[in-house]
């Protein structure tokens, strides 16, 4: 199976109540060389996440007490930063309940059964390109650069290797699946990114993934951005774009006397 090659390993949260699931997955993730720990209760695993500060979470929908998708939304309204990557392990196959998760924030959504090597291809590739918490812990502050690290857009700032968003100044949490959409954003703001580009570079272009699926992701990151969530702009019937920071003064400003005065 799969390595994981970081100095600090990585740590794993299951929330699982099949106790044969659970020992199979806690089994093969730490032979795995991960950190597991594991929880047969939604309570239990929001008691206990902000102290393990998981780098994934895989959850399950049904659980005795509250359901996967409030453990979920929970967890992203969390101050806790960097935020992990949430995989959704379910039953449930139906379209409604993907998309759910999706909302809430989850970053992948498998459906049981499934094959436990395609689970840690999975685990591996959302955790691509994201650092270990002690190298996020000595991320530099807003404001200094360093190599291809950061990007500067007006009001918006992307640390990457961090995996840190700031807008006006305020870091605000993105999920793992939120920030690959919004640096693939901000790679050419002003270019217009059809959905099926979008599907195919963000997604891989999973089967499972629909165009719905990217939907729910850009309302989620409007609905973040707030007063900005003009940022991300709507090319109807075609795809999105993230739009350049001076387009808003020329909307309010069209003899363009603001510009001028600069």
């Amino acid at each position: 199976m799969l390595g994981i090659s970081s100095q600090a390993p990585v740590r794993i949260l299951v929330v699982q109540d099949e106790p044969g699931l659970s020992s199979s997955l806690s089994y093969i993730l730490e032979a795995s060389g991960y950190q597991v720990q594991v929880v047969g209760k939604g309570e239990e695993a929001l008691r206990i996440f902000s102290d393990l500060r998981p780098d994934v979470v895989l959850l399950d929908i049904v659980l005795p007490d509250l359901s996967g998708f409030e453990v979920c939304r929970q967890i992203r309204a969390s101050a806790v930063t960097p935020q992990p990557v949430v995989v959704i392990l379910t039953a449930q196959t139906g379209e409604s309940d993907r998309v759910a998760g999706f909302e809430v924030g989850a970053d992948d959504f498998v459906t049981k059964p499934f094959s436990l090597r395609e689970l840690m291809l999975r685990i591996e590739v959302r955790l691509r390109g994201r650092q270990s918490p002690e190298q996020t812990a000595v991320t530099e502050p807003p404001g200094q650069d360093g190599p291809d690290e950061r990007l500067r857009l007006g009001p918006l700032e992307i640390d990457r290797a961090g995996h840190r968003v700031f807008l006006a100044g305020k870091e605000i949490n993105f999920s793992a699946q939120e920030m690959r959409l919004l640096s693939y954003f901000a790679n050419s703001p002003g270019k217009m990114c059809s959905r099926k580009e979008l599907l195919t570079e963000v997604w891989g272009y999973q089967p499972e993934v629909s165009s719905r699926t990217l939907d729910t992701h850009v309302k989620r990151l409007r609905d973040k951005f707030g007063s900005m969530a003009w940022l991300i702009q709507t090319v109807h019937g075609v795809g999105y774009r993230l739009a350049e920071p001076e387009q808003r003064v020329r909307r309010h400003d069209p003899t363009g006397a603001v510009a001028r005065r600069r």
